[in-house]
């Protein structure tokens, strides 16, 4: 039995919303949900008492209307809340007091905050400044920002006006911003001139030239200076500085119109490696009550509470984290490299603003393992409550390392969902145990269920994660898809009328979930299914490894596992250490997980917001080219993978 590595206490329970959430729905319904099972039960079995029931405990600001969904058993074709009328930025502005709204560090040269009060008054600015060049209703908004204050600030003014927003975060070459930017078309770009990573200052005014010049729909190209107090705007066309922008505006009440719950808000991006990127389209009413659930029941977020993600706008936990503002909690925002200059500048930042959410991803912890770190040392972090990781299994040494070297009491929930709901599928829970390798729970209102090769449920055994009802957080639709095919073939060709995530997974006896992978990455040798992640799991706890990747390879009629391994620095892969990786593969796993081929490589290429790219590299293994490459934050490592003899034979 995989016994847990963190038991809350019965205190903690006793406190936490998800209790009384579930005491609240046994005294309206009548329902008898004496553990967390039963309630989600209740919660997948009668979605519509639940939702109805979130809107209530979110007190959702807008008109709830006498209906909670339409269609349910259609998926696409569900519509919830179709009476309902609401503004996301009304929702998230509910404070106007002189407390933290955002604390933002910029590496070690930046650091501001931002009231309540504060945050209001310029969102009431930038929409008075929005509306006088003509933004309204339906247009796109784009930035091309770093994490930094002034991105809320407009995405809020442009969701109050019921515009549509999309963003990227400085990192992202010319090509890879047109590639997403210019199928949306915006009116207003905000950029940057420049940001900090890792110590150097990078510049994004050439950048901006080009892509302003590649985005004939745009009208105003608005700059944050950040590195350089009086950046140069010659040469950009319809070029302001935020706060010139912002100058013929004072702050005033804002008067919110509210729009119907599907309202778009939010336009995100697919990774775009198999191809150009998806343009995903959210409304205002699902992301709003969907991260509402996930912040106030799954994370215990309470006002005045202080989160932190590790993210960048390029990546959907920056919209996840943005919502935090409609509980009443402050953002923790933060730019640049985790690692500059030392290492520990997250630690030392969670430590001096008391950072009560802590979240970051899989990999950034298995960096901090790597580098021999122990915040728990020296670093004061007795005010997280709660540690959350995602972008990647975290693998169950991941969450050893994270009890024994940062903090052994909190609540470590690992969560999975994807840009594809804006939100997850399954997360955590501070009123359930921890286990070893596990996500603690599927979240609320979604039926989640494993199917096998038939299509049948499983339990306990892997399989394709599935959604088989709908919910408020999928997609209004993708964005230049008049008929529907695109979002029809994203998630439902698959399984008619049911949601097709693409992981491979296993619902385990506790309830929990552990993730194998992609299921289109999964490796199938001899017929046999198996996922990357038990194979990195193994692998990165050689201390000669830093990271891998493996694919499968198509070799006589039949698919080879090939691991690519990236090395400490100055090592070499001798045959020693080949047959050590192999020999801690076939005792933790099976001899069918065993590499055929091992190969040493210099880096190993991902996404912008740090996943690895399996099926890009088995691409390139393949002959085949690789259609978007813009995606890549170091799109120069594929060459490594590029012909490689040792994989001829």
């Amino acid at each position: 039995m995989n016994q847990p590595l963190w038991t809350p206490s019965p205190q903690r329970v006793a406190k936490a919303a998800v209790t009384a959430f579930a005491k609240e729905a046994e005294k309206r319904f009548g329902h008898a949900l004496p553990d967390y099972s039963a309630l989600h039960l209740w919660s997948v079995e009668r979605p519509e008492q639940f939702w109805d029931l979130m809107w209530d405990w979110a007190a959702i600001k807008g008109q709830k209307g006498g209906k909670v969904v339409e269609n349910l058993d259609k998926m696409p074709g569900a519509r919830w809340f179709p009476e309902a009328r609401l503004n996301f930025a009304e929702n998230l502005l509910r404070r106007r007091d002189e407390a933290d709204a955002m604390v933002f560090w910029g590496e070690d040269k930046v650091k501001r905050r931002l009231s309540y009060k504060g945050l209001y008054d310029q969102v009431s600015r930038m929409m008075a400044a929005m509306k006088a060049m003509g933004i309204k209703e339906g247009d796109r908004v784009a930035a091309y920002l770093p994490n930094l204050p002034e991105a809320p600030i407009a995405m809020l003014a442009a969701s109050g006006l019921g515009a549509i927003w999309s963003s990227a975060s400085p990192d992202f070459g010319v090509q890879g911003v047109l590639d997403r930017f210019g199928q949306t078309e915006p009116k207003i770009l905000f950029g940057v001139d420049g940001y900090h990573y890792n110590g150097k200052t990078h510049d994004c005014l050439g950048k901006l030239r080009e892509i302003a010049a590649g985005l004939p729909s745009l009208q105003k190209l608005v700059i944050v200076p950040y590195t350089n107090p009086q950046p140069d705007l010659s040469g950009l066309q319809n070029a302001v500085l935020f706060e010139d922008f912002l100058a013929p505006h004072p702050a005033q009440e804002i008067v919110f119109q509210r729009f119907p719950f599907d309202q778009p808000l939010y336009i995100l991006f697919s990774s775009g490696t198999t191809g150009a990127p998806k343009c995903i389209c959210h409304g205002a009413g699902g992301t709003l009550l969907q991260h509402m659930k996930e912040h106030l029941l799954h994370c215990d977020i309470k006002p005045d509470d202080r989160v932190f993600y590790f993210t960048t706008l390029g990546w959907m936990m920056w919209n996840w984290l943005m919502t935090v503002l409609a509980s009443g909690a402050s953002l923790m925002l933060y730019d640049g490299s985790p690692f500059y200059p030392s290492g520990n500048i997250v630690f030392d930042y969670a430590s001096a603003e008391k950072f009560t959410l802590f979240g970051t991803s899989a990999k950034w912890l298995d960096a901090v393992a790597k580098a021999g770190l122990e915040p728990a040392k020296t670093h004061d972090l007795s005010s997280v409550r709660l540690l959350t990781s995602t972008g990647s299994p975290l693998s169950p040494e991941g969450f050893e390392f994270v009890y024994k070297s940062i903090k052994e009491d909190a609540c470590l929930s690992s969560i999975s969902g994807g840009t594809d709901i804006v939100s997850c599928f399954m997360l955590g829970n501070p009123a359930l145990p921890v286990h070893r390798g596990e996500i603690q729970c599927l979240g609320l209102g979604m039926r989640v269920e494993v199917f096998d090769d038939e299509a049948k449920p499983v339990y306990g055994e892997k399989g394709e994660l599935v959604c088989t009802r709908a919910f408020p957080s999928m997609p209004v639709g993708f964005w230049n898809d008049p008929d529907g095919s695109k979002y029809h073939n994203a998630y439902f060709a698959k399984y008619p009328n049911v949601w097709c995530h693409g992981d491979w997974v296993e619902i385990t006896p506790t309830g929990g979930v552990v993730v194998f992978g992609r299921s289109d990455a999964t490796l199938n040798p001899g017929g046999v299914r198996i996922g990357t992640a038990e194979i990195y799991r193994q692998v990165e706890q050689l201390h000669e490894v830093v990271e891998s990747l493996v694919i499968g390879q198509d070799w006589e009629h039949d698919v080879r596992v090939v691991l690519f391994v990236r090395l400490r620095d100055g090592l070499a892969l001798t045959d020693d250490l080949q047959n050590a990786i192999k020999k801690r593969i076939r005792d933790n796993c099976t001899p069918r997980h065993v590499p055929a081929r091992i190969v040493q490589v210099a880096d190993i290429p991902r996404t912008k917001s740090g996943k690895i790219v399996e099926l890009a590299v088995r691409d390139v293994v393949h002959g085949r080219s690789v259609k978007n490459i813009e995606a890549l934050a170091n799109p120069e490592a594929l060459d490594l993978f590029r012909e490689r003899p040792e994989l001829k034979g």
